[in-house]
């Protein structure tokens, strides 16, 4: 029998900076390799995994069998629930591919506007944020990607807009799971927490807006649609400060989401940007340059963004994506059933996380599984036992589960066979198994640094830099979503970490539990779990580097803007903004 395995914080002499010095190692090798090296992620992933156990086995002295136990809990737990939510998010758009409503999404996104700069903060930035509120864990990712792919966006863009817009809206997300999970572990009101973190996203939401338009067609499409992309951000903020503050913090992005889309819609009815056709132009030439440097596949292909994706999948694609077009008028039964999918997501998701009786059912159905050889062995930095070696297998509470529900519903709407379900779902497992294999990998690093004590010392470290960790304090969930892909599991590894070292140094400790809570928003851009879903839905499996590359600067950016609010909401030059 193996004895308890308690990390020690400074294994390295006692030193806390070597030590978590050391502790970056896995986390220097993925950024290095994907970044500068340009790697495929789940080569990326399985050298770094590599490092946190050696780390892990001869600098923290983790008994092996912990450690490789640490890393299959992880992986376990990317294939379910993480890449069974994704999985099921892609298979269901694949369905409306198949069934040829392809086209007739095109068209329903045109009646809004036709202009791909707005149809870009429509559908990323407004629609993604509601299906962050409702879902989740990579599905806005990987749905709001393929959508933006629909109406003309090539591949690469597509990635590094969707991955950029699901920022704001993460810290609300699935219906509040990160606040929640912070406030159950801080014992501070989640509802507190919230009313803070809602005074400090709705500023990174103000400009989002802005900054797709600049990814959709560079300064030109800033300069020519800022009102609305103005209008769009600040009702979204003001909305999401509103909400959080004053209404339901559970409820704040479905409240932001649709009032934002509103005010889209009403500006349309009396103002229209130029430069439409210029920027639809600089789309096209994106992607000539696409197919040429990166092998991307065409998104005004009919046979979809999977089947298209000539790299990945070739004529292979074609026998399980085989479209019937219709080019009779689009009517109001085609629009409807062209957004069926999306509005069957909503109402499916609206019933499981907001009426309390259906949400009570669903989760009355979670299994709680001691991992084996873990539970029991493994402490944290105190001594206590790890609650993260009990597995949740959520088999019917998963969004996973019910995008699968959606998907069948959505297949006997359009009429397609049981045997060419079966198909899409069988092509796209093939197609994803390098992508299910760089979530794994990336889940199984992030509970070996995790159980192994390497990110409680780097965090342990930023905190000791007194008064000034207040301008920090949002890197630590910054870090911990880009190693894990949740905002919810940053909060779970740094959340009482905030706590106490607010208390030490004499800071409000709501602020700071808020603060990484607010950090990991600008974070899971980053994610290799993030850019790999990205790179799936897109048809860019394989080339997560060049997302990363593109998306890095804006995460980096935008958490040197979220560390100067939160560092002076901690002094009278803004403290006047907290509630």
């Amino acid at each position: 029998m193996i004895a308890a395995y308690q990390p020690d914080l400074a294994p390295l002499g006692g030193s806390l900076a070597l030590s978590a010095l050391v502790a970056c190692l896995p986390l220097l090798t993925i950024f290095i390799t994907l970044g500068g090296l340009r790697w495929k992620a789940h080569i990326a992933g399985l050298t770094a995994l590599g490092v946190a156990l050696l780390v892990a086995i001869l600098i923290y002295r983790m008994p092996p069998l912990l450690a490789f136990g640490s890393a299959v809990q992880g992986g376990v737990f990317g294939l379910f629930p993480i890449m069974w939510i994704v999985f099921n998010a892609i298979v269901l758009y694949e369905i409306t591919v198949h069934s040829g409503r392809f086209e007739d999404l095109r068209k329903v996104f045109d009646l809004i506007s036709d202009d791909p700069r707005v149809q870009a903060i429509v559908i990323a930035f407004c629609f993604g944020g509601l299906m962050e509120a409702l879902a989740g864990f990579g599905a806005p990712v990987a749905i709001t990607g393929v959508m933006l792919m629909a109406v003309g966006f090539s591949a690469l863009r597509a990635a590094t807009v969707v991955l950029l817009a699901n920022t704001a809206p993460v810290a609300f997300g699935a219906i509040g799971t990160p606040i929640l999970t912070a406030g159950r572990l801080t014992h501070i009101d989640p509802a507190t927490i919230g009313a803070y973190v809602g005074h400090q996203t709705p500023i990174i939401a103000f400009f989002v807006p802005m900054f797709i338009a600049f990814l959709t067609d560079g300064k030109r499409g800033l300069r020519q649609t800022w009102p609305l992309a103005v209008v769009a951000g600040a009702v979204f903020g003001v909305t999401q400060w509103i909400s959080a503050t004053y209404i339901s913090m559970e409820l704040t992005d479905i409240i932001s989401s649709l009032c934002g889309l509103a005010a889209i819609v009403v500006m349309l009815r009396f103002w229209q940007p130029q430069g439409r056709d210029e920027a639809r132009a600089s789309l096209f030439e994106a992607h000539q340059r696409e197919i040429a440097e990166l092998g991307a596949s065409d998104p005004n292909d009919p046979t979809g963004t999977m089947a298209g994706a000539g790299h990945s999948g070739g004529a292979g694609a074609a026998t399980a994506t085989q479209t019937r077009q219709d080019t009779s008028p689009l009517t109001g039964g085609r629009i409807f059933m062209a957004l069926f999918p999306y509005l069957l997501v909503i109402a499916f998701f609206t019933v499981a996380k907001l009426v309390p009786a259906a949400n009570a059912a669903l989760t009355a159905t979670d299994l709680k599984i001691p991992w084996p050889g873990l539970d029991g062995q493994v402490l944290t930095a105190a001594g206590t036992p790890n609650s993260s070696t009990v597995y949740t297998f959520t088999w019917l509470s998963s969004p996973g589960t019910i995008l699968l529900i959606c998907g069948l519903i959505v297949a006997f709407a359009y009429r397609v066979s049981l045997a060419d379900w079966a198909k899409v779902v069988a092509f796209n497992a093939h197609k994803m198994r390098f992508a299910i294999l760089t979530v794994a990998t990336v889940l199984s690093l992030a509970y070996v640094m995790n159980l192994s004590g390497q990110t409680i010392t780097i965090g342990h470290w930023i905190a000791g830099t007194g008064a000034a960790f207040a301008f920090l304090s949002p890197v630590l969930g910054w870090l911990g979503t880009a190693v894990t892909g949740s905002d919810t599991s940053a909060n779970a590894l740094f959340a009482t970490l905030q706590q106490t070292a607010a208390q030490e140094i004499g800071i409000d400790p709501t602020l700071l539990v808020a603060a990484n809570t607010s950090g990991g928003v600008v974070g899971k851009m980053i994610s290799p779990q993030n850019l790999t879903i990205a790179a799936t839905a897109v048809g860019l499996l394989g080339r997560e580097a060049d997302i990363f590359r593109k998306v890095i600067w804006w995460s980096l950016s935008l958490l040197v803007v979220m560390c100067l609010i939160v560092g002076l909401q901690s002094t009278p030059v803004l403290s006047w903004m907290l509630p």
